[in-house]
């Protein structure tokens, strides 16, 4: 009897589902509506990951700065793009998975039903125009003119115009200083909360953050507009900058998969080791005798007997036409590969080390070139676990106390050395102050080192017109040693 009413029951039950209607082409699984605070997060975790990304399909940058060299397939840090499409990839996760999520969360936010009061949704527009305003200034830098005033619009065009790089600049550093003046304006209001997974919505960081960006972005053009370099500084100084490291732009992961650092996501879970540290960078540290050596990387024993003195820093060749293996040579210390290290996007190390520079350019208002110097040198080797000590020691020393006569060598060499890790940014500077002399790959040159991306290779097939009158503009043409257009000072290195 059980067995025939529970029968019943579920003959009765099927029924009446059966019997329920469904309007015609909806799917009762899909969600009919994304809060915006989801879109917000999922563009901010798209956009830090492909900053901190180090797949040789998606950014390469780190290979190029030769902070590493590939250990099996060398390919790509000898600087071959086509075969993977590196191009395609880099610029489809930050156009694609950030800065149409960015755009999206912000058309919601500015929409008139959307209920949050005027201040906090002031507050939320000017966070999104600060890291959309990141995420364009990492793909021009890797490019030069691109989509930007038609772009993000894929359902209505399909085929954006190029934008003049410099202008695009222009935008993006006026945007940022108005998201400044919100932020100032309406502190203590509180923007994305939760779903901020920088400064849970802290907006005081976040302008301390805007503020560093403008000072990046103004220091960009240092060279080739002076005028709008400066204001961009002085407003990026009056609005306020880092300076604790304790407000650095970190996205610490849970250390929980998917959410862990990109390394520990290489090399543990997917079981790879495919880079080691160069000579370039090992060799200059232990030449400068650096305290962050050992905080870096690790010795390898080169006789293989286990002798202290055997051990030793031994940087793989960048840029060597062949395969290395990874047990002869240095590797990267265990911080790294712990799952829940930080994506470093920007910090107090970078305003320093800016604020250094512009003080040494002069006519910036900034003084005291040594002293920001230094400052950025110590809070990178105590960041990393240094003592104070050994950073003032370091400091000192002949080959890198500070010198005006050589302001461009020295900031250049120690932005590079503090800025490891940072592929992008790294690369960017490297290619604005040409410093430090890389090491010339097997039977290649100097004038080698790409000098940026070459455009998508799938960009013919889908906007071949608008492609080509980006490149007509360009005076050497869609290469890698075509500079962007602030990089307008020759290599004092290039042969």
């Amino acid at each position: 009897m059980k067995i025939i009413k529970y029968t019943t029951v579920i003959i009765a039950l099927i029924l009446t589902v059966t019997q329920c209607k469904l309007p015609d082409n909806v799917d009762p699984k899909a969600p009919t509506h994304v809060p915006v605070e989801t879109i917000f997060t999922n563009a901010q975790l798209a956009l830090i990951n492909q900053v901190d990304n180090n797949s040789v399909n998606l950014n390469t940058s780190r290979l190029y700065i030769q902070y590493w060299q590939q250990t099996t397939y060398f390919d790509e840090s000898r600087y071959l793009m086509i075969d993977r499409q590196i191009p395609d990839n880099y610029i489809v996760e930050f156009y694609r998975d950030a800065l149409v999520d960015f755009k999206e969360a912000r058309d919601v936010v500015t929409s008139p039903d959307y209920g949050a009061d005027p201040a906090s949704r002031a507050n939320k527009v000017a966070v999104i125009d600060i890291l959309m305003a990141y995420g364009f200034q990492a793909c021009i830098d890797h490019f030069g003119d691109l989509p930007f005033t038609e772009a993000l619009q894929a359902q209505t065009i399909t085929q954006p115009v190029y934008d003049d790089a410099a202008e695009v600049y222009k935008t993006l550093i006026n945007n940022v200083g108005t998201a400044l003046v919100t932020l100032g304006a309406d502190a203590g209001n509180g923007s994305w909360g939760t779903a901020d997974l920088l400064y849970g919505g802290d907006d005081g960081l976040w302008r301390k953050f805007g503020a560093t960006l403008l000072l990046r972005m103004g220091m960009r053009l240092a060279d080739v507009d002076p005028a709008a370099s400066k204001a961009a500084v002085s407003t990026a100084i009056s609005a306020g900058v880092f300076t604790d490291m304790s407000e650095a732009g970190y996205l610490h992961y849970s250390g929980v998969t998917p959410h862990v650092n990109d390394i520990y996501d290489s090399y543990i879970n997917d079981g790879r080791k495919d880079y080691l540290p160069t000579n370039t960078i090992i060799d200059l540290m232990m030449d400068l005798d650096d305290p962050r050596i050992g905080l870096y990387f690790t010795k390898v024993d080169t006789a293989g007997n286990g002798n202290d003195a055997d051990f030793v820093y031994k940087g793989a060749v960048a840029g060597l036409d062949g395969a290395q293996s990874y047990q002869l040579f240095s590797q990267f210390q265990d911080v790294f590969f712990e799952p829940t290290f930080p994506a470093m996007i920007t910090d107090y190390i970078e305003s320093e080390f800016l604020l250094a520079e512009a003080a040494a350019r002069g006519g910036y208002g900034v003084s005291d070139a040594a002293g920001h110097y230094n400052n950025a040198i110590k809070a990178s080797i105590m960041y990393w676990g240094g003592s104070e000590a050994e950073a003032d020691a370091y400091i000192a020393s002949d080959k890198v106390a500070y010198s005006d006569a050589k302001w461009k060598e020295l900031i250049g060499t120690q932005k590079w050395l503090a800025y490891y890790n940072r592929g992008i940014e790294a690369w960017a500077e490297w290619k604005r102050l040409d410093y430090p002399q890389l090491n010339v790959a097997e039977n290649l040159s100097y004038s080698d080192i790409p000098l940026r991306f070459v455009y998508p290779y799938n960009e013919p097939l889908q906007n071949e017109a608008n492609l080509n009158a980006a490149i007509a503009k360009m005076s050497g043409g869609d290469k890698t040693s075509t500079p962007v257009f602030w990089d307008v000072v020759p290599s004092p290195f290039m042969k």
